[in-house]
C-alpha cells in the first residue's frame, strides 16, 4: 500500500519543479534542438531520489503535466515525451509511469509534429489502460480530435461513456465542418441514457448554429428549460443560445434569451453585440457597448468592440465605424488590435473607399496580415480597380497567401471585367502550373431536423437528381429558360 502524500507536499513539489523548468541549459539551446532536461538532477535537488519513489512519481507526473501544456516554451511537449521515455526505460532510476502519466504524455503528443500518438495509443492498450481508464480514454479522444474518423473509432470502443466523451466527439466533428454528424452524437447521448451537462449543451448548441439547425437548437433550449432551468443563467449556455438564434435568423428570440439571463458578464454582452452584428443592426450593437456599463457594470472588451465594428461594416455605417475605431481606446480602454483595423478596412472597401482603406493600412501600428489585403482585393473586384488589385495580390503573395487559388481567381476575374483577357489567361495558367487548389465552399440546409450540405455543381450528392428536378420546376415556374450548362447537368 502506498503511503499517504499530503496535498501540501504535492503542491510544494509541483511549484518547485515548475519554477525550475527554465534552466540555463534550456535557455541556451538552439531553436531547432529541444533543450535537455536533467530530470534526475532536478529530483535529487528536490530531495526526492532515491528516498521516496512514491513522491518522486507524483513529482514526475506534475512535471509531465506542466510540460505537456507548453508552460513556457514550444519545446516543452517534446521534453515531456522524452521524460516519459526515461520513465519507461528499465535502466533509468526513475519510477515507471502510472495511469496518470499517460494522459499528460498524450496531451504532449497532440502538441508536436510529427506526433507519436499512434505509438502511445498502442502503449496504453498494451498496458491495459484503454478503454478501462477514464483519464486515458479522455486524453486519447483529445489526441485524435483533429481527425474525427479516428476519434470516432476510439469513442465506439468505449464500454462506458461519460458526458465529456460526447462533448469531445461533438466538438471534433464541429471543428472539422461536420456539425451534422456531431449532432447525431448528441442525440445518441439520450439513447445511451447519459445526461448532458452544461459543457455538452454549449457544444451542441454551437453545432446547431454552425449547421443552421434551428429546429434542433430550439429543442435543446426547451430541454434546458424543462430539465435544468438554472443552466439558462450559465454564461456559456446562454451565450450559445443567443448566438444560435441570431445565426439562424431569429434575432427576437436571441434578445429574449439575453434579457432573461439573471447575470450577464462581458462574454454574454459580447455575444449579444455579435448577434446584432450578424443582422447588420449597427446602432443596437454600438448601443450595447454603453449599456454594458450602465446596466451591468461591465466594460467592453476587444471582442465586443470588434462586433460593433462588424455591425457598422455590414450596415454601411462608415462614419460611425471610423469614429468607434478612433475613440475605442479613450471611451472603453481597449487599444485597437489588428482585427479592429482589418474590420475597418473591410468596411471602407465595401463602400468603395479603397484609397481611404489603403491610407488606413499605412497608419496601422502593426504589419497588415492577409485578411487586410484580402478585403482590398475583394473591394477592387467590386469597384473595378485593377491597379490596386495588382498591389493587393502582390502583398498577399509576400504573406504566403498566394497558395490559395482564391487570390488568383479574384485577380483573373478583375482582369476579365477590365477586358484584359491576356492577363486573365496568364493568371489562369499560373493556377494550373502551380497546382494550386481552393477548398470548396458549401451550403447547408435543414429539412425535418436533418442537415444536408452541398457544393455548386455537386455530382456526388446522393439526392442530386431530386435537386436538379426541383431546380427545373422552379425555373419553369419563373418562366426562365435554363442555360446550356444547367441543361447538361440535368441530362
Amino acid at each position: 500500500m502506498r503511503p499517504y502524500i499530503p496535498k501540501q507536499t504535492f503542491a510544494f513539489c509541483h511549484s518547485l519543479l515548475s519554477s525550475r523548468l527554465l534552466l540555463p541549459s534550456a535557455a541556451a539551446a538552439s531553436p531547432t534542438a529541444p533543450p535537455t532536461l536533467p530530470v534526475q538532477a532536478l529530483l535529487t535537488t528536490a530531495g526526492l531520489l532515491p528516498r521516496h519513489p512514491d513522491l518522486s512519481l507524483v513529482a514526475l507526473n506534475s512535471l509531465l503535466h506542466v510540460l505537456s501544456r507548453r508552460a513556457s516554451s514550444p519545446a516543452h511537449p517534446l521534453l515531456a515525451l522524452r521524460l516519459l521515455l526515461l520513465m519507461l526505460s528499465p535502466a533509468s532510476p526513475l519510477p515507471p509511469p502510472d495511469h496518470l502519466s499517460f494522459p499528460f504524455a498524450l496531451s504532449a503528443a497532440a502538441a508536436v509534429s510529427p506526433s507519436p500518438g499512434t505509438q502511445l495509443h498502442a502503449l496504453v492498450v498494451k498496458n491495459g489502460l484503454f478503454p478501462s481508464d477514464h483519464y486515458v480514454t479522455t486524453a486519447l479522444l483529445q489526441l485524435h480530435a483533429a481527425r474525427p474518423d479516428d476519434a470516432r473509432k476510439v469513442f465506439d470502443e468505449l464500454s462506458r461513456r461519460e458526458a465529456i466523451h460526447y462533448d469531445l466527439m461533438i466538438g471534433a466533428y464541429a471543428r472539422a465542418g461536420m456539425a451534422g454528424e456531431g449532432l447525431g452524437v448528441f442525440r445518441s447521448m439520450f439513447v445511451d441514457g447519459v445526461a448532458p451537462d452544461a459543457v455538452v449543451l454549449t457544444t451542441a448548441i454551437a453545432a446547431c448554429a454552425q449547421a443552421g439547425a434551428l429546429e434542433c437548437g430550439d429543442w435543446v433550449h426547451r430541454y434546458v428549460e424543462r430539465s435544468a432551468p438554472g443552466l439558462l443563467g450559465d454564461a456559456f449556455v446562454g451565450s450559445a443560445l443567443v448566438s444560435m438564434y441570431a445565426k439562424c435568423g431569429c434575432l427576437e428570440q436571441a434578445v429574449r434569451v439575453f434579457d432573461g439571463m439573471p447575470e450577464r458578464n462581458d462574454y454574454v454582452w459580447g455575444t449579444m453585440v455579435g448577434a446584432f452584428a450578424v443582422h447588420g443592426m449597427a446602432e443596437e450593437a454600438v448601443s450595447c457597448l454603453d449599456r454594458m456599463a450602465r446596466e451591468d457594470g461591465v466594460r467592453p472588451d476587444g471582442v465586443a468592440v470588434l462586433g460593433a465594428l462588424s455591425a457598422c461594416a455590414h450596415a454601411g455605417k462608415v462614419e460611425d465605424g471610423l469614429r468607434l475605431l478612433k475613440e475605442m481606446h479613450r471611451r472603453y480602454g481597449v487599444a485597437p488590435r489588428h482585427e479592429h483595423y482589418a474590420c475597418t478596412v473591410d468596411m471602407l472597401c465595401r463602400v468603395g473607399r479603397l484609397e481611404d482603406a489603403v491610407a488606413l493600412i499605412k497608419t496601422m501600428p502593426m504589419d497588415p496580415l492577409a485578411s487586410v489585403w484580402g478585403s482590398v482585393l475583394t473591394g477592387c473586384r467590386t469597384y473595378g480597380n485593377v491597379e490596386l488589385a495588382e498591389v493587393a495580390a502582390a502583398e498577399l503573395g509576400k504573406l504566403g497567401a498566394g497558395a490559395d487559388e482564391g487570390v488568383y481567381v479574384q485577380l483573373s476575374n478583375i482582369y476579365l471585367d477590365a477586358n484584359r483577357k491576356d492577363d486573365a489567361r496568364r493568371v489562369r495558367k499560373l493556377i494550373g502550373s502551380r497546382g494550386i487548389r481552393k477548398v470548396a465552399a458549401y451550403s447547408a440546409v435543414e429539412i425535418d431536423g436533418v442537415v444536408s450540405s452541398f457544393v455548386a455543381d455537386d455530382q456526388a450528392h446522393p439526392q442530386r437528381v431530386e435537386i436538379w428536378e426541383v431546380l427545373g420546376l422552379l425555373a419553369d415556374q419563373m418562366g426562365e429558360e435554363l442555360d446550356e450548362e444547367t441543361m447538361a447537368a440535368f441530362s
